[in-house]
Protein backbone atom coordinates (compact mmCIF):
# COMPACT_ATOMS: atom_id res chain seq x y z
CA UNK A 1 0.00 0.00 0.00
CA UNK A 2 1.29 3.10 -0.87
CA UNK A 3 2.15 5.97 1.85
CA UNK A 4 -0.57 9.43 1.41
CA UNK A 5 -0.05 12.39 0.61
CA UNK A 6 0.86 14.35 3.42
CA UNK A 7 -1.21 17.92 4.44
CA UNK A 8 0.31 21.30 6.32
CA UNK A 9 0.36 20.43 10.07
CA UNK A 10 -0.10 23.14 12.69
CA UNK A 11 2.41 23.86 14.82
CA UNK A 12 1.75 21.80 18.12
CA UNK A 13 1.32 23.50 21.29
CA UNK A 14 1.90 21.00 24.61
CA UNK A 15 1.08 22.59 28.28
CA UNK A 16 2.41 19.55 29.91
CA UNK A 17 4.29 21.11 33.11
CA UNK A 18 2.34 18.86 35.70
CA UNK A 19 4.30 16.16 34.97
CA UNK A 20 8.49 16.03 36.08
CA UNK A 21 10.99 14.25 34.53
CA UNK A 22 14.44 13.66 35.60
CA UNK A 23 16.45 14.98 32.79
CA UNK A 24 16.98 18.18 30.08
CA UNK A 25 14.78 18.21 27.25
CA UNK A 26 14.45 20.00 23.96
CA UNK A 27 10.47 21.01 23.85
CA UNK A 28 7.47 20.88 25.33
CA UNK A 29 7.45 22.98 28.82
CA UNK A 30 7.85 20.36 31.95
CA UNK A 31 8.91 20.75 35.72
CA UNK A 32 12.13 18.74 36.12
CA UNK A 33 13.57 17.36 39.28
CA UNK A 34 17.46 18.20 38.82
CA UNK A 35 19.37 21.59 39.11
CA UNK A 36 18.91 22.43 35.42
CA UNK A 37 16.37 24.28 33.69
CA UNK A 38 14.63 27.63 34.18
CA UNK A 39 13.53 28.77 38.03
CA UNK A 40 10.67 30.13 37.96
CA UNK A 41 9.10 30.03 41.35
CA UNK A 42 9.62 28.54 45.10
CA UNK A 43 8.13 26.62 46.98
CA UNK A 44 8.68 25.17 50.87
CA UNK A 45 11.36 22.62 50.63
CA UNK A 46 10.29 20.28 53.32
CA UNK A 47 12.60 17.31 53.47
CA UNK A 48 13.89 18.54 49.66
CA UNK A 49 17.03 20.14 50.20
CA UNK A 50 19.01 19.76 47.45
CA UNK A 51 18.27 23.16 45.32
CA UNK A 52 17.15 25.84 47.80
CA UNK A 53 15.96 29.09 46.63
CA UNK A 54 17.96 31.48 48.78
CA UNK A 55 15.97 34.40 47.67
CA UNK A 56 12.78 33.08 48.75
CA UNK A 57 14.55 31.40 51.63
CA UNK A 58 15.40 35.07 52.83
CA UNK A 59 12.22 36.51 51.91
CA UNK A 60 10.60 33.94 54.12
CA UNK A 61 12.69 34.20 57.37
CA UNK A 62 12.71 38.52 57.15
CA UNK A 63 8.67 38.43 58.90
CA UNK A 64 10.46 36.23 62.08
CA UNK A 65 13.50 38.31 62.53
CA UNK A 66 12.44 40.49 65.10
CA UNK A 67 11.31 37.47 67.24
CA UNK A 68 14.61 35.51 66.92
CA UNK A 69 16.39 38.34 68.10
CA UNK A 70 17.60 35.54 71.11
CA UNK A 71 18.27 33.27 68.66
CA UNK A 72 20.77 36.18 66.62
CA UNK A 73 22.66 36.86 69.41
CA UNK A 74 23.20 32.99 70.33
CA UNK A 75 24.48 32.47 67.31
CA UNK A 76 26.27 35.59 66.42
CA UNK A 77 24.60 35.86 63.01
CA UNK A 78 22.92 39.00 61.77
CA UNK A 79 20.28 37.44 60.18
CA UNK A 80 18.72 33.80 62.05
CA UNK A 81 17.24 31.34 59.85
CA UNK A 82 15.64 28.19 60.33
CA UNK A 83 14.43 24.79 58.63
CA UNK A 84 11.16 25.77 58.03
CA UNK A 85 12.17 28.86 56.06
CA UNK A 86 13.90 27.11 53.34
CA UNK A 87 12.50 27.46 50.14
CA UNK A 88 13.30 24.99 46.60
CA UNK A 89 13.06 25.85 43.19
CA UNK A 90 10.61 24.76 40.69
CA UNK A 91 12.14 24.17 37.41
CA UNK A 92 11.13 24.02 34.14
CA UNK A 93 12.25 22.93 30.64
CA UNK A 94 11.78 21.63 27.72
CA UNK A 95 11.08 18.10 26.63
CA UNK A 96 9.70 16.59 23.50
CA UNK A 97 6.79 14.04 23.05
CA UNK A 98 6.47 10.72 21.41
CA UNK A 99 3.30 9.69 19.90
CA UNK A 100 2.85 5.71 19.13
CA UNK A 101 0.27 4.63 16.61
CA UNK A 102 -0.79 1.27 17.09
CA UNK A 103 -2.92 0.22 14.43
CA UNK A 104 -5.24 -3.13 14.13
CA UNK A 105 -4.60 -3.67 10.35
CA UNK A 106 -6.96 -6.86 10.04
CA UNK A 107 -9.47 -7.60 7.72
CA UNK A 108 -12.20 -6.75 10.52
CA UNK A 109 -12.28 -2.89 9.81
CA UNK A 110 -11.68 -1.07 6.35
CA UNK A 111 -8.37 -1.34 6.39
CA UNK A 112 -7.27 0.21 3.68
CA UNK A 113 -8.75 3.78 4.55
CA UNK A 114 -8.16 3.12 7.84
CA UNK A 115 -4.28 2.71 6.91
CA UNK A 116 -4.47 5.92 4.82
CA UNK A 117 -5.66 8.18 7.03
CA UNK A 118 -2.80 6.90 9.53
CA UNK A 119 -0.02 7.11 7.32
CA UNK A 120 -1.12 10.95 6.64
CA UNK A 121 -1.39 11.73 9.78
CA UNK A 122 1.85 10.18 10.59
CA UNK A 123 3.79 12.22 8.22
CA UNK A 124 2.20 15.33 8.88
CA UNK A 125 3.12 14.58 12.94
CA UNK A 126 6.39 14.26 11.20
CA UNK A 127 6.31 17.48 9.18
CA UNK A 128 5.78 19.51 12.60
CA UNK A 129 8.36 17.48 14.63
CA UNK A 130 11.02 17.43 12.21
CA UNK A 131 12.03 20.86 13.06
CA UNK A 132 11.59 20.43 17.22
CA UNK A 133 12.45 17.03 17.51
CA UNK A 134 9.61 15.00 18.39
CA UNK A 135 9.47 11.77 17.67
CA UNK A 136 6.24 9.11 15.86
CA UNK A 137 6.61 5.64 15.69
CA UNK A 138 3.62 3.06 14.39
CA UNK A 139 3.25 -0.07 15.60
CA UNK A 140 0.88 -2.51 13.19
CA UNK A 141 -1.21 -5.62 14.40
CA UNK A 142 -2.20 -8.46 12.27
CA UNK A 143 -2.71 -11.72 12.04
CA UNK A 144 -0.97 -13.52 14.72
CA UNK A 145 1.52 -10.70 15.65
CA UNK A 146 2.76 -6.98 16.38
CA UNK A 147 5.15 -4.94 14.21
CA UNK A 148 7.26 -2.22 14.94
CA UNK A 149 6.75 -0.65 11.42
CA UNK A 150 8.29 2.91 12.21
CA UNK A 151 10.70 2.95 15.60
CA UNK A 152 10.24 6.47 17.10
CA UNK A 153 11.74 9.01 14.65
CA UNK A 154 11.98 12.27 14.04
CA UNK A 155 13.06 11.63 10.57
CA UNK A 156 10.89 12.16 7.56
CA UNK A 157 13.01 10.46 5.25
CA UNK A 158 12.61 6.60 7.41
CA UNK A 159 9.13 7.34 8.23
CA UNK A 160 8.26 7.40 4.06
CA UNK A 161 10.69 4.67 3.43
CA UNK A 162 8.84 2.65 6.44
CA UNK A 163 5.37 3.23 5.61
CA UNK A 164 5.41 2.06 1.57
CA UNK A 165 4.32 -1.27 1.93
CA UNK A 166 2.33 -1.96 5.26
CA UNK A 167 0.88 -5.85 5.45
CA UNK A 168 -2.93 -6.30 6.28
CA UNK A 169 -5.31 -8.78 6.68
CA UNK A 170 -5.89 -11.89 8.88
CA UNK A 171 -6.86 -11.66 12.74
CA UNK A 172 -6.68 -9.25 15.34
CA UNK A 173 -3.83 -9.53 18.19
CA UNK A 174 -4.70 -6.69 19.87
CA UNK A 175 -3.01 -7.64 23.08
CA UNK A 176 0.17 -8.19 21.15
CA UNK A 177 0.02 -4.76 19.54
CA UNK A 178 -0.94 -3.16 22.88
CA UNK A 179 2.29 -4.90 24.67
CA UNK A 180 4.68 -3.75 21.91
CA UNK A 181 3.30 -0.57 21.94
CA UNK A 182 4.25 -0.57 25.86
CA UNK A 183 7.78 -1.92 25.24
CA UNK A 184 8.23 0.33 22.72
CA UNK A 185 7.35 3.44 24.70
CA UNK A 186 9.22 2.60 27.94
CA UNK A 187 12.39 1.19 26.21
CA UNK A 188 12.10 5.31 24.42
CA UNK A 189 11.18 6.40 28.05
CA UNK A 190 14.54 4.42 29.31
CA UNK A 191 17.15 5.86 26.90
CA UNK A 192 15.19 9.52 27.12
CA UNK A 193 13.51 10.10 30.62
CA UNK A 194 12.20 13.45 28.95
CA UNK A 195 10.01 12.06 26.49
CA UNK A 196 5.87 12.74 26.98
CA UNK A 197 4.36 9.51 25.62
CA UNK A 198 0.88 9.23 23.90
CA UNK A 199 -0.42 6.45 22.48
CA UNK A 200 -2.66 6.57 19.20
CA UNK A 201 -5.12 3.32 19.04
CA UNK A 202 -6.85 2.81 16.30
CA UNK A 203 -9.14 -0.40 16.59
CA UNK A 204 -12.62 -1.63 17.05
CA UNK A 205 -11.44 -3.74 20.47
CA UNK A 206 -12.07 -6.86 18.93
CA UNK A 207 -9.12 -9.08 19.64
CA UNK A 208 -8.99 -12.63 18.91
CA UNK A 209 -5.49 -13.86 19.08
CA UNK A 210 -3.85 -14.11 22.84
CA UNK A 211 0.09 -14.33 23.61
CA UNK A 212 -0.71 -17.19 26.15
CA UNK A 213 -3.39 -19.83 27.36
CA UNK A 214 -4.09 -18.14 30.54
CA UNK A 215 -6.08 -15.78 29.16
CA UNK A 216 -8.75 -14.91 26.95
CA UNK A 217 -7.83 -12.50 24.05
CA UNK A 218 -9.96 -9.56 25.65
CA UNK A 219 -9.18 -10.62 29.41
CA UNK A 220 -5.21 -10.41 28.03
CA UNK A 221 -5.76 -7.01 26.48
CA UNK A 222 -7.62 -5.62 29.25
CA UNK A 223 -4.83 -6.69 31.64
CA UNK A 224 -2.01 -4.95 29.24
CA UNK A 225 -3.93 -1.79 28.98
CA UNK A 226 -4.17 -1.61 32.71
CA UNK A 227 -0.10 -2.24 32.85
CA UNK A 228 0.00 1.14 30.16
CA UNK A 229 -2.66 3.18 32.46
CA UNK A 230 -0.47 2.49 35.11
CA UNK A 231 2.74 3.45 33.75
CA UNK A 232 0.98 6.70 33.11
CA UNK A 233 1.63 6.42 29.34
CA UNK A 234 -0.86 8.75 28.27
CA UNK A 235 -3.19 7.16 25.75
CA UNK A 236 -6.22 7.73 22.65
CA UNK A 237 -8.65 5.30 21.63
CA UNK A 238 -10.18 5.83 18.18
CA UNK A 239 -12.96 3.02 17.98
CA UNK A 240 -13.04 2.47 14.05
CA UNK A 241 -16.42 0.22 14.14
CA UNK A 242 -19.31 0.93 12.15
CA UNK A 243 -21.76 2.36 14.36
CA UNK A 244 -24.45 -0.07 13.18
CA UNK A 245 -21.84 -3.16 14.61
CA UNK A 246 -20.44 -1.43 17.93
CA UNK A 247 -20.61 -3.69 20.90
CA UNK A 248 -18.80 -1.26 22.85
CA UNK A 249 -15.45 -3.39 23.00
CA UNK A 250 -13.18 -0.05 22.08
CA UNK A 251 -14.99 1.59 25.20
CA UNK A 252 -14.05 -0.98 27.68
CA UNK A 253 -11.01 -1.06 26.00
CA UNK A 254 -10.50 2.60 26.31
CA UNK A 255 -11.29 2.47 30.14
CA UNK A 256 -9.07 -0.11 30.91
CA UNK A 257 -6.19 2.28 29.37
CA UNK A 258 -7.52 5.34 31.07
CA UNK A 259 -8.11 7.46 28.02
CA UNK A 260 -10.68 8.87 26.22
CA UNK A 261 -12.29 6.79 23.23
CA UNK A 262 -13.28 8.76 19.90
CA UNK A 263 -15.91 7.62 17.51
CA UNK A 264 -15.10 8.01 14.00
CA UNK A 265 -17.68 7.20 11.28
CA UNK A 266 -15.79 8.23 8.16
CA UNK A 267 -11.98 8.19 9.20
CA UNK A 268 -10.10 11.29 7.21
CA UNK A 269 -6.30 12.00 7.87
CA UNK A 270 -7.55 15.74 8.66
CA UNK A 271 -9.46 14.73 11.77
CA UNK A 272 -7.76 11.98 13.04
CA UNK A 273 -4.27 14.18 13.25
CA UNK A 274 -6.87 16.98 14.56
CA UNK A 275 -7.66 14.56 17.53
CA UNK A 276 -3.96 14.07 17.90
CA UNK A 277 -3.16 17.69 18.27
CA UNK A 278 -6.28 18.36 20.77
CA UNK A 279 -5.09 15.82 23.20
CA UNK A 280 -1.95 16.69 23.24
CA UNK A 281 -3.27 20.27 24.05
CA UNK A 282 -5.33 18.97 27.31
CA UNK A 283 -2.06 17.64 29.40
Amino acid sequence: MQSAAEFEARKLQTNLDKMSRQRSGRRSTTRTERKRGRYVRAVPAGDKTDDIAFDATLRAAAVYQKARVKQKEESGMAYALRKSDLQRKIRVKKAANLILFAVDASWSMAVSERMQATKSAIMSLLTDAYQRRDRVGLVVFQKDRASLILPPTNSVMLAKEALQDIPVGGKTPLSAGLFLSYDTIKREMLHNPDVMPMMILLTDGAGNVSMSEGLSPQEESHHIAHLIKEAEIRTVTINMEHVAFDQGLAKRLADQLGGPCYTLAQIRADNLLETVRNEIEKA
